[in-house]
């Protein structure tokens, strides 16, 4: 790991019990104006990335449907959070799938370094899942951004709210923060079967590079 890397990590440990604090306090006293749990819909048709991936993946996507579980936001798992999201932000660079593997869409993992915005979920939700976080409460989630575009996501299920790790920003937000418009994301109880996300709407939206 580079030195500059390393003081960065280091001062998120320091703030993060500064941020958690704040955080606490600003979730009980917005609540009513800041909703902590989007709701879900019906099922929802699964992005063809996540098809094609569970093909090159096989054994990653045979599970069984489980119980949901949420994580007790601790100081602690609000630490591994912040280290994880600038972790991955930091050493995957931005590459779109044509400019990567010649067609237009293609969810990987960003092993070689590069990747689109459903490679670093990937990733982030790898490097959580091998720190011993339970799948079910880390969910591949598709938005559309404030321009309009598809756009990839992690959304973390826990006690006190839905939580947003996004290669477009360093700060983990409470999903109604991030300004996004939420479309669909995998269920809780079985990473194969996708749900709608808040309102019905139109044309769904399906991931984009950046």
């Amino acid at each position: 790991m580079k030195r500059g890397t390393k003081t960065i990590l280091a001062r998120c440990a320091v703030a993060s019990v500064i941020a958690l604090a704040a955080l606490a306090t600003s979730t009980t006293s917005n609540a009513d104006e800041r909703p902590l749990f989007i709701s879900t819909g019906d099922t929802a048709k699964a992005p063809i990335g996540w098809v094609e991936f569970c093909i090159e993946y096989e054994p990653e996507c045979k599970t069984r449907p489980t119980q949901p579980r949420d994580v007790m936001l601790s100081t602690q798992a609000w630490k591994d959070l912040e280290r994880v999201n600038l972790f991955v932000n930091t050493h995957v660079k931005p590459m779109t799938d044509m400019e990567h593997w010649g067609v237009v869409e293609r969810w990987n993992y960003p092993d070689d370094g590069y990747g689109d915005c459903e490679d670093y979920v990937l990733q982030k939700r790898r490097l959580l899942i091998q720190a011993g976080w339970p799948r079910e409460a880390l969910l591949i989630t598709v938005v559309r951004d404030k321009r309009g575009d598809g756009h990839a996501i992690l959304t973390v299920k826990t006690d006190k709210g839905e939580f947003i790790l996004d290669n477009q920003n360093d700060q983990i937000l409470l999903w109604s923060d991030t300004g996004y418009r939420f479309v669909k994301r995998q269920s809780q109880t079985d990473q194969n079967v996708w749900v709608s996300l808040g309102e019905p709407r139109g044309t769904p939206a399906t991931a984009t590079s950046r």
